[in-house]
């Protein structure tokens, strides 16, 4: 099944990138061809919040079951979150360079997700120093939860209670997504391919983890 999936994705997210690159796009603000780098970026930061969230969540298991695989599932989670918020963060400042004249301004946005690569950076610096597994294990899952309760507000609070000069072109004060249907479409189906990344990705370091787990047994 997870190699169905794997030639699916790979065909599913190379027309993304064909229809994201050679279609028309409507005026979106001033932003022009620039406005393409939301088929990217956003679903990068999205999928990033998506893998931080479930690191909670798998962090929360292991404290209720003690099962060994869901602390490998949070930190399997963690590090995708971290390496889609590295993603998320080199398509904004490409995205940064050409709007704002320099890759890095220190924008609330900017910001906050900087400071969530950081969080979890420490999160894999705690990993490596400790020793014990069954340690490790409780101090990785007592922080991937308060770690994660931090992710909505760095991604939806704090940048909305700064000013900032991030643009929000997708969706309005009320709510409304403000784009035409094919460029919507290609959107969405971005944000499915990168969603199924995740999912796939995921699902292949679980394998694994489980794999080194029989063998250790």
């Amino acid at each position: 099944m997870s190699y169905v999936l794997k030639y699916f994705l790979f065909v599913w997210l190379t027309a993304v990138i064909i229809f994201a690159i050679a279609a028309p796009i409507p005026a979106v603000g001033d932003m022009g061809e620039r406005a393409r780098i939301l088929y990217f970026h956003v679903p990068a930061a999205w999928v990033s919040t998506v893998a931080f969230i479930m690191a909670l969540f798998y962090g929360a298991m292991y404290i209720k079951k003690r099962d060994i695989i869901y602390d490998h599932k949070a930190s399997s989670s963690a590090a995708l979150g971290l390496m889609f918020a590295v993603l998320a963060t080199i398509t904004g400042a490409i995205w940064a360079r050409f709007e704002w004249g320099a890759f890095w301004n220190w924008d609330p946005r900017q910001t906050s997700i900087f400071v969530l690569i950081l969080i979890y950076g420490a999160y894999f610096a705690l990993r490596s120093a400790v020793e014990s597994e069954e340690q490790r294990a409780k101090l990785s899952s007592v922080y991937s939860i308060l770690a994660g309760i931090t992710v909505p507000f760095f991604i939806f609070v704090f940048p909305r209670i700064v000013e900032s000069l991030h643009p929000d072109p997708i969706v309005n004060s009320s709510g409304k997504v403000k784009m035409n249907t094919n460029m919507l479409l290609i959107f969405l189906s971005s944000l499915a391919g990168f969603t199924g990344i995740y999912a796939w990705m995921m699902n292949l370091r679980v394998r694994i983890a489980k794999l080194k787990l029989r063998e250790g047994n």
